[in-house]
């Protein structure tokens, strides 16, 4: 078994959080809480990873990097 460090982006939105995975095109989830859609996320990655296995396509490999940057304003 191959493992993959895939990045999450989380988002605060009007109604609770989302969170989409760049490198899994169409791999998304909500959440009413950061905590909820942190785990919502984490299955939604799985399913996603198991539908292209299951479809013989092949599972890409992580490319997205992230960074915090300090700015003063």
């Amino acid at each position: 078994m191959e493992l993959h460090k895939y990045l999450v982006v989380i988002e605060k939105s009007e109604t609770g959080f989302s969170a989409y995975v760049p490198d899994l095109s169409g791999c998304i989830a909500t959440g009413s809480t950061r905590k909820v859609v942190e785990r919502n996320i984490y299955e939604a990655v799985k399913f996603h990873i198991e539908g292209l296995k299951e479809d013989g396509l092949e599972v890409p490999k992580p490319t997205t990097e992230s960074e915090m940057l300090v700015f003063a304003a």
